[in-house]
């Protein structure tokens, strides 16, 4: 088996911040002349909002969903020196070392769940990912959702994975009902049972493992409560495929 890895680049220029997201991403040219999306280690949630970005897309990538690529970013804070705005500056200065790195999209434009066909397979297969890792982040006020080309992407998954923010809660976290209620594709006729027949079993152990190792090992250090990063990535894979395992989490979505 060919198993991926993510590359690593270094950042080059700062081009501007990008004030949509709560947590400041930035527009970020790199070695490769690629442009990245960058979420910095010293925002918000730090290296948990990484750590869920790194499983959820790339098992949502894994699953066949539309994930823009991602990319390990070296950032020093010293090419964001001209940027104005203390608090950017502030969260630059936070953030030397590794970062992560989303594919930028140029022209894409927002995903609206009211004038945005989607069929209702990938609606399914979308909402069966996030009800897998407790995307709390996907409403319809938020969808997190892009259109590049025609086609949606899935985006800012640093909200999945919630039960790490408790480590001691996590296993009462793997049967937790999810809430579709507001979700940005509950109305988009999501055909869950046949996702459900195609993606459950696909989540197995080694798929897991695969995507664990993709997160670097400096996220994980100094984890409470575990020996070290593979014991980490060994809770991520007990959780995730003891949820695929049991979905009594499955919502109950309108058909």
């Amino acid at each position: 088996m060919l198993v991926r890895v993510l590359p690593e680049v270094t950042a080059t220029r700062y081009v501007l911040p990008l004030r949509e997201g709560g947590s400041l991403p930035g527009l970020v040219e790199a070695d490769d002349l690629g442009m990245y999306v960058v979420k910095f280690i010293g925002a918000g949630q730090g290296r948990k909002t990484l750590i869920a970005e790194v499983i959820t897309g790339e098992l949502g990538r894994r699953l066949g969903l539309p994930v823009p690529d991602l990319a390990l970013v070296q950032f020093d804070p010293v090419i964001g020196r001209a940027e104005p705005d203390p608090e950017v500056q502030e969260l630059l200065k936070a953030s030397g070392g590794l970062n992560l790195g989303m594919d930028y999209l140029p022209g894409a434009l927002g995903f609206d769940p009211g004038t945005s066909p989607i069929d209702p397979t990938l609606a399914g297969r979308i909402l069966w990912l996030d009800a897998l890792t407790n995307n709390v982040d996907r409403t319809w006020r938020n969808p997190n959702m892009l259109l590049w080309h025609g086609a949606p992407y899935l985006i800012d998954h640093g909200a999945t994975l919630i039960f790490h923010h408790n480590w001691p809660g996590a296993t009462n976290a793997r049967t937790r009902p999810y809430d579709a209620t507001d979700h940005a594709l509950a109305t988009a006729h999501p055909d869950l049972a046949t996702a459900d027949a195609a993606l459950a079993p696909l989540i197995t152990p080694d798929l897991l493992h695969e995507v664990t190792a993709l997160v670097p090992d400096e996220w994980l250090v100094d984890e409470p409560g575990f020996t070290g990063p593979d014991d980490v990535r060994d809770a991520y894979t007990a959780h995730l495929l003891a949820r695929a395992t049991h979905r009594t989490w499955l919502p109950e979505v309108a058909q």
